[in-house]
């Protein structure tokens, strides 16, 4: 199994980042990749489509409100990789309330692709992904 993380710095506090990113059907609200999510199954399942029109069904796995973390799996999506799961956490920064420190994380089998090709897609999808969540709490 294939992994990777990024982590970024973002101005707001723990509690306004995860008001924010915390709903696992928000991605719209501050991902521009993700301009439609639906709800399905009560809300465990979010329907995504990006600007191209491409699909994306992922199921949430866990959810912890008080450790401010959701997993996900992908159902359905256009990538190169199979039993993917991934991990968006809100840490407080100590000694900063001003400041939250976001983690987005994924480990998944590389299939029909290197590893070192998913390993790159996932991290600039991850990492474009914080700089919008930055752009958005800067706002």
């Amino acid at each position: 199994m294939t992994s990777t993380s990024v982590s970024r710095l973002v101005p707001a506090s723990p509690d306004e980042v995860w008001n924010l990113i915390g709903g696992f059907d928000s991605l719209p609200d501050w991902l521009p990749y993700i301009p439609e999510s639906t709800s399905l199954e009560g809300g465990r399942v979010r329907r995504l489509r990006n600007p191209e029109g491409g699909i994306i069904v992922e199921r949430l796995v866990a959810f912890n409100e008080a450790e401010r973390q959701y997993s996900y799996a992908i159902l359905e999506a256009p990538f190169p990789v199979s039993g993917y799961v991934s991990t968006i956490r809100v840490h407080a920064v100590p000694g900063r309330d001003d400041v939250a420190e976001v983690q987005w994380s994924g480990r998944f089998h590389p299939t029909g692709a290197t590893e070192d090709e998913v390993v790159a897609l996932f991290t600039t999808i991850y990492r474009d992904g914080l700089d919008a969540l930055h752009t958005t709490l800067s706002a």
